[in-house]
């Protein structure tokens, strides 16, 4: 399976490099002991696609108007393609960022557009779309809300658009279903074990006990483990890193 990349900049420019999705948050890691990352579904969202990098850094600034004019776009240096790969196109505070690529995915699968995940920035917000990539042939762009009037920087390499794959089809052939827990005693035997352990957990946390404190959290889900099953295999399916590859030259 393969995602297609086509650059779609002009000969001799180059386009936007496309990175497999990092986990590293600068705000993750300020937390004492880098805390978040305990966190597995925030590490998975942060690498569950692909990240494309500024080629140059700016800073875009906006009165609060509502015209293209009122979005000033100024790189950090000369860069004749700048206006090419980031403008004021919808008005209304919005910066629109240029791919720099047409993509192509397999039948029934579409590309999820946003901003990296869990990667917050003040002032401005990016919007997101899901794009018919298995048969479009022409490119999208992204695109950020000023979520105020003032001023925000984009520095080289950093993320400007975030792409991940969804099966759109099957999407929409998923029924959600409302069930009393109790209707699985399985899963209820499951949940009430792990709720109990986490109680004791926390409890033991709050009074300072030394066995707790040294272990500092509970790795259940980090592990793919079951509480009453520590040492298991794990549920098929679990994945605690994501490991995506990046673009090849063909």
């Amino acid at each position: 399976m393969e995602l297609e990349c086509y650059p779609t900049v002009s000969p001799g420019v180059a386009p936007p490099e496309i990175v497999p999705g990092r986990p590293q948050r600068a705000w993750m890691d300020s937390f004492m002991a880098r805390h978040p990352y305990r966190c597995l579904p925030l590490n998975m969202a942060n690498s569950s696609g692909w990240e494309l990098l500024c080629p140059v850094a700016f800073t875009a600034e906006w009165n609060g108007g509502l015209m293209q004019e009122d979005i000033k776009l100024t790189p950090d240096r000369p860069h004749p393609h700048f206006h090419h790969y980031v403008s004021s196109h919808f008005s209304h505070g919005v910066v629109t960022f240029h791919a720099g690529y047409m993509f192509r995915t397999p039948p029934g699968w579409s590309m999820w557009v946003m901003g990296a995940p869990n990667q917050a920035k003040d002032g401005i917000q990016p919007l997101s779309g899901v794009v018919e990539t298995d048969w479009l042939p022409f490119p999208f762009t992204m695109n950020w809300l000023f979520t105020r009037p003032g001023r925000v920087r984009f520095e080289k390499g950093e993320p400007f658009c975030f792409i991940s794959l969804l099966q759109d089809h099957t999407l929409h052939e998923i029924q959600p279903v409302i069930r009393q827990l109790d209707s699985n005693p399985e899963l209820r035997h499951q949940y009430d074990v792990w709720e109990k352990h986490r109680s004791e957990f926390n409890k033991k946390i709050f009074r300072g006990d030394p066995e707790a404190t040294k272990e500092a959290w509970q790795r259940y889900y980090f592990k793919g483990e079951f509480p009453e099953e520590v040492g298991a295999p794990n549920p098929e399916g679990h994945v605690n890193k994501r490991r995506l590859k990046a673009p090849k030259f063909r």
